[in-house]
């Protein structure tokens, strides 16, 4: 009964895709730092933090999950290790949970106001839009960036900082990290929408899911994403010598950490080309942990 259990929550927790919410738990808990930086009440709101990470964890399980439901047989070709794909998980099962999922996201975040609702209601609706027919919007590579970026570099970022702020000020007021922050993360995200496809051309482009890579080739698309993230690294490296060095020195050694790792890449090799944007995920942690690291240690008005 153990061995089953375990098997089970193994099985949700690959199709929750586990990469994903990592991004979303880290974000919301860097835009609650934030929020607070100023009275340092950091558990002054905590329940409300937490309605915010079960609502923006919820809603992440829905998009990911809807996404699955409708590539299942792209799946088979692209990642066969993912549950419904592998058949670890029924579909009958998978639409259950993205239901209960999409529906208890849009039920907590109604019981904490405007700001909370609409960022998972916005969120929910292009995650709809990008995978369920008859708009699809995956289909059309300008579209589904737009999707991606919308959601990860400025709906959950200014949405969710606003819901945080408005708890604790009389007014909203958009502070500096998160100027910093969601500039990033919305040039992050158009490298990770580029990269995800990558490894994914031969099932793509068999059920006529033209992406750029299906376009334009694995490694040109490939090329064009790391020099974008390159010249993102340049430029954040390049702002902070004038909020304080220590964010030079840290956004110069993850430029390193990404030249590295492009350099050990295989083009050719999906299960490379899957390594590298493992990896990518793991710079976007990386940069909010590092933000609230910098305005703690070193506080700027």
């Amino acid at each position: 009964m153990g061995y089953l259990n375990l098997t089970l929550l193994r099985t949700l927790w690959q199709f929750a895709r586990p990469h994903t919410i990592v991004g979303t738990v880290l974000s919301v808990l860097a835009l609650y730092f934030f929020a607070h930086f100023e009275t340092r009440g950091w558990f002054t709101h905590s329940s409300a933090l937490w309605v915010a990470l079960a609502s923006c964890i919820a809603g992440n399980v829905y998009i990911v999950g809807l996404n699955q439901l409708t590539d299942v047989d792209i799946d088979r070709i692209n990642k066969p290790h993912l549950p419904l794909a592998a058949g670890t998980l029924t579909e009958a099962a998978g639409r259950w949970i993205v239901a209960i999922a999409g529906s208890g996201s849009l039920v907590l975040s109604a019981f904490q106001g405007t700001y909370l609702l609409g960022t998972v209601g916005i969120s929910l609706a292009l995650g709809t839009a990008y995978s369920l027919p008859p708009l699809r919007l995956k289909r059309f590579p300008f579209w589904a960036a737009l999707c991606i970026v919308g959601v990860r570099g400025v709906v959950v970022n200014l949405g969710i900082f606003c819901y945080f702020q408005s708890l604790t000020a009389d007014r909203i007021a958009i502070t500096t990290p998160i100027y910093v922050l969601t500039g990033f993360v919305i040039g992050f995200s158009v490298a990770i929408a580029l990269l995800k496809d990558v490894p994914d051309t031969r099932g793509d482009a068999q059920f006529a899911i033209n992406t750029l890579a299906v376009q334009w080739g694995q490694s040109q698309v490939f090329t064009v994403a790391w020099w974008g993230l390159g010249i993102l690294y340049g430029g954040v490296a390049l702002l902070f010598i004038g909020i304080t060095p220590w964010g030079t020195v840290a956004h110069g050694a993850l430029a390193i950490a990404l030249w590295y790792a492009k350099e050990a890449v295989d083009v050719t090799d999906p299960a490379s080309l899957t390594g590298f944007y493992q990896f990518i995920w793991r710079l976007f942690y990386a940069e909010y942990v590092l933000l609230p690291l910098l305005w703690q240690l070193l506080p700027i008005p």
